[in-house]
């Protein structure tokens, strides 16, 4: 079966058919790197590195280059740095490293190239970077420069919010445009604005200044991929302003009838049935997140939901993802290192726009004929689940579980258990029912049994999820 993705410029799933073959490009919004990523931010990072490993096996490893850009110069940088009294450049190394830190332990590859917003403000090897894209626009007319700002004129573009379709006062209002007396129309966005004292500077046409946010993923995508490329990505919430905007920039610039062929986005993320917020209390950060449980399980957990449906993040799910990937280790144990395969189910379930849940329901079934006998299963499962990026080396629940409550008092647990098991053998029935309830309590589940020699009762334990 072919690669087929959603685009959302078309509203329609295509096939996917790569401009050059042997260099499929691929782009994808990064972090702005004030503060810990959130577990929202998690999701692009997952789904596309999904997309990337499966672009590396339909094309070659060599042939695919992904690009996922770092916003290292934004207001909100200035603001934290400020606020923690700390240089700007010191604030974004130590929240590139967490994040680096963060994706690494969610299972994600690095991508091809990693730019930095600053490398391409302005740069003195001949390569395209921000300067020279908003001096092509104001030659074309579609920007012009108004008291120390340089602003894109949307007027200038007939078919601006081809991307969104949203109506213009939508826009307006989506947007949250800046009321300026310098702006030739409402919807004009900022290119490039002057800088404060205290702000990072860079001499440009227009005097000492700083870049607008969209300009730099435009300046980025058309240095480093081409001034059209395969697919371009990110979250949901950033078709508008930000999208639309840099396909503004990039076809104005260009003179070209697409930014990319493809633009895919995934779905938003809430917690527990509501939007996430730190006023509500449910803001969690991936590193939050990652002290509760291995990135594996998260990144199990995010792709249970295709990627372009809304998800919500449950502790319910979190469980019912480390009870999948647990059953799925113990499978794998009886691989003994034989070859196995990656499913063709679970192929044709990515390249029908990576629906993972279909490719997971594979999962469950190799596994399942894996406890059967069915030869190769175990082999097959370790190398599908591979593919998705799950790696399930040495992962076992319980131990994840002991981890997470600071260990467990054995002595206690074997202590109860045998008095339980010395009321149910005097029909103490009451006592036994207290000291099983003391147990679930404490999260311990019992499995009763008989020994299979002697006939005597017996009952093994392990940890609730």
């Amino acid at each position: 079966m072919a690669l087929k993705l959603y685009d959302t410029l078309t509203r329609t799933k295509r096939d996917f058919v790569p401009i050059d073959p042997a260099r499929v490009r691929m782009y994808v919004c990064g972090p702005t790197v004030y503060d810990f990523a959130h577990i929202g931010n998690a999701r692009p990072v997952i789904v596309f590195d999904v997309l990337f490993r499966l672009l590396r096996r339909l094309y070659g490893a060599g042939r695919v280059t992904y690009v996922r850009n770092i916003t290292d110069v934004d207001d909100k940088i200035n603001a934290r740095a400020a606020e923690r009294g700390i240089a700007i450049r010191d604030l974004t190394e130590q929240t590139y490293k967490e994040f680096k830190d963060d994706v690494a332990a969610l299972g994600t590859l690095p991508p091809t190239v990693e730019p930095r917003a600053t490398e391409y403000i302005k740069r003195s090897d001949g390569q395209l970077d921000m300067v020279s894209l908003i001096e092509r626009l104001v030659a074309n007319g579609n920007a012009y420069a108004a008291e120390g700002h340089v602003l894109f004129h949307v007027p200038s573009m007939p078919d601006y919010g081809k991307l969104s379709k949203r109506p213009l006062d939508e826009m307006i209002a989506g947007a949250r445009v800046e009321v300026a007396p310098y702006k030739r129309d409402p919807q004009d966005f900022v290119l490039w604005k002057p800088s404060k004292a205290n702000e990072p500077a860079w001499d440009s046409p227009w005097g000492n200044g700083r870049p607008g946010w969209h300009i730099e993923c435009s300046a980025m995508s058309g240095a480093l991929l081409g001034e059209t490329f395969d697919i371009h990505g990110g979250g949901i919430d950033l078709v508008f302003p930000h999208h639309e905007n840099e396909i503004a920039q990039s076809r104005c610039a260009f003179h070209t009838p697409v930014m990319a062929n493809f633009w895919m986005h995934n779905g938003f993320l809430q917690v527990e049935g509501e939007k996430m917020a730190k006023s509500a209390g449910n803001f969690i950060t991936i590193r939050e997140a990652l002290a509760d449980w291995p990135g594996v399980v998260l990144r199990f957990q995010m792709l249970m939901t295709q990627y372009r449906q809304p998800i919500d993040w449950t502790r319910a799910a979190s469980e019912q993802a480390a009870q999948a990937l647990d059953g799925f280790a113990q499978v794998i144990k009886g691989a003994d290192g034989a070859q196995g395969a990656v499913s063709p189910v679970v192929l044709e379930a990515l390249n029908d726009d990576l629906n993972t849940p279909l490719a997971i329901a594979e999962l469950h079934k190799l596994a399942a004929d894996a406890r059967k006998g069915a030869p190769r299963a175990a082999a097959d499962l370790r190398a599908t689940s591979e593919l998705l990026g799950l790696d399930l080396r040495g992962f076992d629940l319980q131990t994840v579980l002991r981890g997470k409550r600071g260990g467990v008092d054995e002595g206690r647990v074997n202590a109860l258990i045998a008095a339980r098991l010395a009321a149910r053998k005097a029909k103490n029935f009451s006592e036994s029912d207290r000291i099983r309830d003391e147990l679930v309590a404490m999260g311990i589940v019992l499995k009763d049994g008989k020994d299979a020699k002697t006939g005597e009762p017996t009952t093994t334990w392990e940890l609730r999820a």
